[in-house]
């Protein structure tokens, strides 16, 4: 279906589609009661602009209650997920955003620490944000597993995290490349005091994750989405947070099912 004909359909009232708002920067900052900021944010806002069949609406939500959340049709869309994020088990259909963005290892600067600071663990205390998955820990989200096996602490926030390494109160923390930017922009005084990873956790692949009665089909969905991108949309919001717009190779995009 072309964005043409989408938009010459008989006008009706805009259905509303419910997305879900977790705080977790630079995507959503502070998801709570209505007001959010961040990518999220700017992404529904172009959704919105660009056409009137749909008002895409942010819903907050929390890490682990939005499993939930999409089960019980309390939010129709999940943005900027992974099938892999433990979505095993629960009905959805998968859109590839093809938006990568990747999780480094952060560490203080200190005088002759280089990347091979990163080689190891052992003896090193890592900052975590809670309910994450880690490829280095296989993505057990586990808090007790992670806190036993890699003396790790977790929070619910990424500056936590960081300033925790840069008052020395944990070596490592993991966070993605997309906030560090961020970060360093509104705390200009810790400029040149972090070593950031050349080693890489894990590099992803954003998907929008539909809830198989949702308002909106896959089909609908992935037409605005393409003309944000034919637009440049997509880019001028997405670049100057070093997330990665990848190119389309192919239209075999769309992946029903309950992931394994």
């Amino acid at each position: 279906m072309s964005l043409v004909l989408l938009l010459a359909m008989p006008l009706m009232a805009a259905q509303e589609v419910r997305v879900a708002a977790v705080d977790f920067p630079p995507y959503v900052f502070k998801a709570e009661k209505s007001h959010t900021t961040g990518l999220l944010d700017e992404l529904v806002a172009a959704l919105n602009q660009l056409q009137t069949d749909y008002r895409f609406v942010l819903v907050p939500t929390a890490v682990k209650r939005r499993f939930r959340d999409f089960e019980y049709q309390r939010i129709d869309l999940a943005v900027f997920e992974n099938p892999d994020w433990g979505w095993r088990n629960i009905q959805h259909v998968a859109l590839d955003m093809h938006l990568e963005d990747s999780e480094v290892f952060v560490a203080r600067a200190e005088p002759g620490r280089s990347q091979r600071y990163f080689d190891s663990f052992e003896g090193k205390r890592l900052a975590l944000y809670h309910g994450y998955h880690y490829a280095f820990a296989n993505f057990n989200s586990s808090p007790e597993y992670l806190s036993t096996t890699f003396n790790a602490t977790l929070t619910h926030s990424h500056d936590s995290n960081l300033l925790m390494v840069l008052h020395q109160r944990a070596e490592i923390a993991l966070v993605t490349r997309s906030y560090i930017g961020v970060f360093l922009e509104r705390n200009r005084q810790y400029a040149g005091q972090l070593l950031i990873s050349e080693r890489v956790d894990q590099r992803y692949r954003h998907h929008v994750l539909l809830r198989p009665q949702a308002p909106i089909t896959p089909e609908q969905f992935t037409v605005l989405y393409d003309a944000l991108r034919d637009s440049g949309q997509l880019e001028r919001i997405f670049s100057r947070y070093q997330v990665a717009v990848i190119p389309r190779v192919t239209d075999s995009s769309v992946a029903a099912g309950a992931t394994d």
